[in-house]
């Protein structure tokens, strides 16, 4: 069990730390008092537990406003294996945070930001000291702050990746509102009229190939594959964790679902990790 803890100055990126653990897979919980923290460690080193990896964020409020000690939380944990991630983030840099977001510093109480954050980073520099990774978040953007995060704290190399979604769908049944991006194929030959293959699916072979007879159906996913191979890489570099590709026809069974299958098996064979759905395949 991998168990991870997450701290830092106020405004350096802790909850977004978390959320990028998140989507790792870590189970993560935020900000529990300083009572609660061993026996949550206790819990997490449990080896009946299901979880492999957990993250507990902890900021100042935990512990100064808590009445706790930093020697009196590292006492806690290290009965536990752990390892702290510690954010910081040069002081110019915090005081422009708070000031666009308008928020009060947790240890300002009534002063003046600078002077919250003076009193922080005093409180906190033990644990900054003893922190197995120390990441300072001044000049990072989102995506380079992923990219730190999962070259330390990402075990699998599919993690920390951009997953491809491929969705078939009807447009008799609306646009899927998460989509990314839309390929309408109402273009192909339909199946719906004719006898034989109108109950069917385009699972099934027959359909298949009656939807990509003639030579636009190649040429339409020549070209598409051409453009998501340029996109995919810039969307990665920018940060983007998920792409949902949608496929749409008429009524989602069978043009739009024989185009999905296509990009799926074309994408499973290259770098991206990718799932095929089928929204309205069932509907009748």
């Amino acid at each position: 069990m991998r168990f991870v803890i997450v701290t830092g100055m106020s405004g350096s990126g802790k909850t977004q730390a978390l959320k990028m653990l998140e989507d790792m897979g870590y189970f993560c919980v935020d900000n529990l008092p300083l009572e609660l923290i061993g026996k949550f460690a206790e819990l997490a080193a449990n080896p009946a537990q299901e979880y492999s990896k957990v993250a507990l964020g902890l900021d100042v409020r935990s512990l100064y406003k808590g009445g706790g000690s930093i020697d009196r939380f590292l006492e806690i944990l290290n009965a536990y294996p752990h390892e702290i991630l510690f954010l910081d983030c040069r002081q110019e840099q915090l005081v422009r945070r708070y000031k666009a977001t308008r928020r009060l510093h947790p240890l300002s109480q009534g002063k003046r930001i600078e002077d919250g954050i003076a009193a922080e980073r005093s409180y906190l520099m033990p644990l900054r000291d003893v922190a197995d990774y120390v990441i300072d978040t001044s000049d990072l953007l989102t995506r380079q702050l992923m990219e730190e995060m999962s070259r330390r704290f990402s075990g699998n190399a599919e993690e920390g990746r951009l997953f491809l979604s491929v969705l078939s769908f009807g447009y008799k049944y609306g646009i899927p509102a998460d989509a990314d991006l839309v390929f309408d194929v109402r273009f192909l030959p339909n199946p719906f009229y004719v006898d034989e293959l109108k109950h069917k699916t385009g699972n099934d072979p027959e359909v298949q190939q009656y939807v990509c007879q003639g030579s636009d159906a190649e040429a339409f996913l020549s070209k598409i594959t051409d453009l998501l191979e340029f996109l995919l890489p810039k969307y990665s570099a920018e940060g983007k964790r998920q792409l949902m590709i949608c496929v749409g026809c008429t009524g989602g069974k069978h043009r739009s679902v024989t185009m999905a299958n296509r990009l799926g098996d074309h994408f499973a064979r290259g770098a991206w990790p990718v799932k095929v759905l089928h929204r309205d395949i069932a509907r009748q």
